[in-house]
This record gives C-alpha cells, structure tokens and sequence, in this order.
C-alpha cells in the first residue's frame, strides 16, 4: 500500500469518482454489496506502483477526464458507467514484461465488479472494453468501445512536448529492454496504430485528435529511424 506521503494529490477525488460510478451502476443493475472506497484504494495502489513512468495515476485520471470531455461533445456511450470502470481497470495489472496485462486485468474486473454486486450483464461488459484495449479496434457502432478506446489513446494528439514526455515516459517503463530492441518493438505499435482504419472511432475525436496524433506519431517513428 502507498504510504499516506506517496499518494496522489486527486486521490480523495478519484475514491469519489469511483464510488459514485459503482453505486450508479450498482443501483441501475438492481443490487447491492460491499463499501466501493476499499476497492478503490486497491486499484490506486496498482496504478501508483513504483515501476510504473507513464501508466500511472495521472494516466488514469487523464482518461477518464477524456471521456468526460467526449460526453461533453456529445459523444456518448450506450453504457457510460460501464466505459469509465473500464478506464479504472484497463491498466490496473500491468508488467512491462508481460504480454498478458489487458486479459489479467479484465479478470481482476470480472471478480471486483461481481463482488461489488454489479450485474453480470454489465461487469460482463467492463471486461470485453478491457480486452478492447489490446487492440484499440472496435467494431462499428460499438460506442462504448469507441468512447474507451479514443479517450486511452488521446494522449496521442497532446501539444509536441507533452507527447515527448509521454514517449520518454514509455521508454522509460522499457528501460530493461536494449535500445535497438525498443525502437524494433515500438516502431511496430506505431505502425500498428497508424495502420487502424480510423485512428479514433468518435465524431470528436476525427475531427480533433487525428491530425495531431498522426504528426505526432510520424515524428516519434522519425526519431526512432534516426537513432
């Protein structure tokens, strides 16, 4: 557990977030359970590991703050409280050296939500947007997938020195692997990511994100080229 010094400053706002969406989603499904806040401090205390340079606390309270700005811009999920549980859990297990964080998360999802008394319709739900996350390619008209998906991969289409930090960031979650293995490796996300049929899945996130994000991304690979 993060000792009380350590702890991030939104903290107490992210317990409130969480406890909020549970106990909507908890009541919309009909059921009741155990308090949400210890569930909560669980997943903080995952996502404030020490090993962690970009997926972090601030990574997660940066998703869901996009989520919350593609609600605003209209862009709304068929189940909104099933995206933002999504976002709580779609890094709270992650090793750099495993491949397997995304389905070990969607687990950790499936046994938290269930014992949180959600439906399994909806915890059900909270788990493939997790899997989702592999490949950040939802299918047509799956607009809770798109909301998730579009809202985890923003970071993208952030101003150029925000995007070096984050690109630093990655790397340094990486620093055990060798330099010309990394840029192998991340050369081959970003292809992957440019070669999606559409960056981002939302109206807003075409119009706003997708230009940035591809100059961004052709920088990065640029770099990584002339290493």
């Amino acid at each position: 557990m993060a000792a009380e010094s350590d702890r991030h400053p939104a903290r107490a706002e992210l317990v409130e977030r969480w406890t909020g969406t549970v106990l909507a989603a908890r009541g919309g499904d009909g059921g009741s359970g155990p308090a949400p806040e210890p569930y909560a401090a669980n997943l903080l205390d995952r996502w404030a590991e020490p090993r962690r340079r970009y997926h972090t606390t601030d990574h997660l309270l940066a998703v869901l703050g996009h989520v919350d700005t593609l609600e605003a811009h209209g862009e709304h999920a068929a189940d909104p409280a099933a995206v933002r549980l999504a976002a709580w859990f779609h890094d709270a297990v992650y090793l750099p050296d495993r491949s397997e964080n995304e389905e070990r998360s969607a687990r950790l999802a499936e046994r938290a939500l269930a014992e949180l008394g959600l439906g399994a319709d909806r915890t059900a739900e909270v788990a493939r947007l997790v899997r989702l996350t592999v490949s950040h390619d939802p299918a047509d008209g799956d607009s809770n997938g798109a909301v998730l998906c579009d809202a985890d991969l923003a970071i993208l289409a952030s101003p150029p020195a925000a995007y070096t930090a984050y690109a630093a960031a990655v790397r340094e979650e990486y620093a055990f692997v060798p330099d010309d293995a990394f840029r192998v490796g991340r050369t081959a996300v970003l292809r992957q990511l440019l070669d999606l049929p559409r960056l981002f899945r939302t109206s807003y996130g075409e119009r706003v994100w997708t230009e940035p994000a591809r100059r961004n991304i052709a920088e990065e690979l640029a770099a990584l080229s002339d290493a």
